[in-house]
């Protein structure tokens, strides 16, 4: 498990790097190619204005072919025209969508003042030529923004990070599935086996009992000692259902409880405690497999034993609440931090110095798996207690 373990942790380790390593390539490459854009873009902006400027200073003798092509040719960057005034000459590339005209003018007006706040700026000052209406010191003020490919190619590094982020929580995620099935595979193989074996001595311990109570009629021991031997072949019976989804059928939950906390009593310190609130009928009828609720009851009850070191109370209450019957199981123990409240049914955790840390596991895959309910820590105060609480549907 703990090869296991740290080979995933590797695994983890190394899609982080990759995951960093391409986002830093990808901002460095996309960051390198928006700066190069953008610095043709300037110079590109630099002809049209030096276009501009020749297209208003041109008379009857120069040729504009040339001159209205390169005009005519911005068809990414948007940009607008002013006169030494502020008045609107032209403009290119802008999406204007209005209904009326002077709906189209007001929106061009908000596009003006905002392409000043935020755009670049370019001045061209035009020659003095009267016989065309060109004033002395007259000028261009032209603003541009980013054409629409630069601004995408902007985001496209966020775009790409985001895809290299979902593909690593993808992949952790199936790492983390192969290894929980992987831990169920074990599991259920464990308990299988675990069952298969103690089969052939408990038959066998069957069959002694039996000889014994025949040539020892009425001995107490010897009933004792055949009820724990039922008691072995209810554990095996239990370690064989894991893996295969039981057959739940409706049964009254009270006696399953009231078998477990009699068994226990019997097997348990005087200086401990159990007591048991049933509804005012005595009955809850449900959907349940009894061995496998009995081996959660008497799982939450031991571990309630162990942390109250032998001695103190245990009190179950059975009771409903809307569509739910409710098991409760309140201890007077040594109680569990906040922090481990969902750390406790984790396989492996454990605060006993024996133990392999899987009772609490199995419990709430018994209650979640199979009975399609929820069991959590309800509360829990150190050095005064907790409440197990379990959630099955009515």
């Amino acid at each position: 498990m703990k090869v296991w373990t740290d080979s995933i942790r590797r695994v983890k380790i190394a899609l982080v790097v990759a995951a960093v390593a391409i986002a830093v390539a990808s901002l460095v490459v996309s960051h390198a190619l928006v700066r190069d854009l953008q610095k043709e873009e300037v110079e590109r902006m630099e002809v049209w204005a030096e276009a501009m400027r020749s297209f208003i200073s041109a008379d009857e003798t120069t040729d504009l072919s040339l001159v209205l092509k390169v005009i005519n040719g911005n068809n990414s960057i948007p940009l607008v025209v002013l006169d030494e005034n502020g008045h609107v000459t032209t403009h290119r590339n802008l999406p204007i969508h209005a209904a009326t005209p002077q709906d189209s003018v007001s929106q061009l007006a908000r596009m003006v003042k905002q392409m000043q706040r935020e755009g670049e700026r370019m001045t061209v000052p035009l020659a003095y030529n009267p016989d065309y209406g060109v004033r002395r010191g007259a000028r261009l003020e032209i603003y541009y923004e980013d054409s629409l490919i630069l601004r995408r190619l902007a985001y496209f590094p966020f775009v790409q990070l985001g895809v290299v982020g979902l593909f690593v929580v993808i992949a952790i995620f199936a790492l983390l599935s192969s290894k929980r099935a992987e831990q169920n595979k074990v599991w259920v193989g464990l308990s299988k086996e675990t069952a298969h074996q103690l089969g052939t001595p408990i038959s066998s311990l069957m069959a002694w009992t039996e000889v014994l109570g025949e040539l020892h009629e009425g001995d107490e021991m010897i009933a004792e000692m055949k009820k724990d031997v039922k008691r072995l072949e209810l554990i095996a019976d239990r370690f064989s259902k894991i893996g295969s989804v039981p057959e739940l059928k409706v049964a009254d939950l009270c006696p399953v409880i009231e078998h477990v906390m009699a068994y226990l009593r019997r097997r348990t310190s005087d200086e401990v405690r159990m007591t048991c609130h049933f509804p005012p009928d005595g009955k809850a009828a449900l959907p349940l497999c009894p061995p496998l609720l009995e081996w959660v009851i008497e799982v939450l009850c031991k571990n309630a034993i162990d942390a109250m070191a032998g001695r103190g109370s245990i009190t179950l209450s059975v009771f409903r609440e809307e569509w739910h019957w409710i098991i409760e199981i309140a201890d007077t123990g040594k109680g569990i931090p906040g922090k481990h409240f969902k750390t406790v049914f984790k396989p492996g955790f454990t605060t006993k110095k024996r133990g392999w840390g899987l009772g609490l596991s199995l419990a709430k895959r018994i209650i979640e798996e199979y009975h399609h309910g929820r069991i959590y820590v309800k509360s829990s105060e150190l050095g005064r207690g907790t409440t197990f609480r379990i959630e099955l549907n009515a």
